[in-house]
């Protein structure tokens, strides 16, 4: 790419993905239908040791993609790094994230840049996000769950939270390219889940603005006993990092046990009943059982290998200046 096509850039796309053929085609379609000038995007991507067709799929749509793309594919190394390739590869001033099960409306990546273009003073703008439900009974329990969530906690922000709430996480978010720079971007050792909050968190200590903007994305619920438990368990691995380090985020450890799950589900039941009325929504103890037990393990493993008993300085003290391109063994395909 000549230096004047690398001035033309404004938003990068990053999609990090392992083992999401059946559902990123619908993510590219989304990308591809976007009404922001193509000439003015580019699309990275990152194939972080998928194990089915991800790749495949990836390389067949971007023949069919006119904007400038980059395709990486590796052996697993985490989120962390894969997102830092998306990072230091970047033409673009921004980076909106988009994962394998999201879509976007096609105004999503111009009201994102038009809400950063008119704030400089953001370094993070996540969107609205809204559930796509399929058609298994998990998926059908968790759509009834976020509506009973938004009635409920919609209702009440208290200051413990705060702190929390800003923690933005990266699907749909557009990040300043500035702001992920200075604070030497996401930490590698973060390999499953928390390394958004982490880099949200050291964002916000250097100054920049965390914010929300209006712009509403889908994400795709999930469809299987199997992948609720592995999203939970990622969730509760990256908690245990964040626990130890991130100030104030620190949480009661027994809101996450299996027994105060039961109780919450059992309370969003009654409210998911009204709002509804499907007696299946009585479920919903019984499935916050089975998604708090998955954090749990998910949080102790995390204890086990020791993620987050470590000092922090090495990540903190990083220069982006000196930094050289991380391509590793990446094999760069386009």
């Amino acid at each position: 790419m000549s230096v004047e096509e690398t001035r033309k850039i404004i938003i990068t796309i990053g999609i990090c993905v392992k083992n999401g053929e059946d559902l990123i085609k619908d993510a590219i379609d989304s990308i591809r239908n976007q009404d922001f000038p193509h000439e003015r995007m580019e699309v990275i991507f990152v194939d972080d040791g998928s194990e089915d067709r991800t790749l495949s799929v990836i390389l067949d749509s971007v023949s069919r993609m006119d904007m400038q793309v980059k395709v990486y594919h590796t052996e697993w190394r985490g989120l962390g790094p894969a997102r830092n390739t998306v990072v230091d590869n970047a033409s673009g001033n921004y980076i909106i994230w988009v994962d394998s099960d999201m879509t976007m409306p096609r105004d999503y990546v111009r009201k994102q840049v038009e809400f950063m273009d008119r704030n400089p003073s953001a370094g993070i703008v996540g969107g609205m996000f809204k559930q796509r439900s399929g058609n298994s009974l998990v998926s059908m329990l968790e759509i009834m769950m976020h509506r009973a969530c938004a009635v409920v906690y919609g209702r009440r922000t208290t200051s413990k939270s705060k702190e929390r709430v800003k923690l933005l996480g990266t699907a749909g978010s557009i990040y300043r390219v500035e702001a992920i720079r200075q604070v030497g971007g996401f930490d590698d050792s973060i390999k499953r889940a928390g390394e958004d909050k982490d880099a949200a968190h050291r964002i916000g200590a250097v100054g920049w603005l965390l914010c929300q903007s209006q712009a509403i994305f889908y994400e795709r619920c999930r469809e299987s006993w199997k992948a609720l438990w592995y999203q939970y368990f990622r969730y509760g691995y990256g908690n245990h990092y964040m626990f130890h380090n991130i100030k104030g985020y620190a949480f009661p450890l027994y809101r996450k046990l299996p027994p105060a799950g039961f109780i919450e589900g059992l309370l969003l039941s009654f409210v998911a009943y009204k709002l509804t009325g499907r007696k299946a929504v009585f479920l919903l103890p019984l499935q916050f059982v089975f998604k708090t037990t998955a954090w749990c393990f998910g949080f102790a493993t995390g204890h086990i290998y020791g993620d987050g008993h470590r000092s922090r300085s090495e990540i903190l003290n990083r220069k982006w200046e000196s930094e050289t391109p991380i391509f590793y063994s990446l094999n760069c395909i386009s």
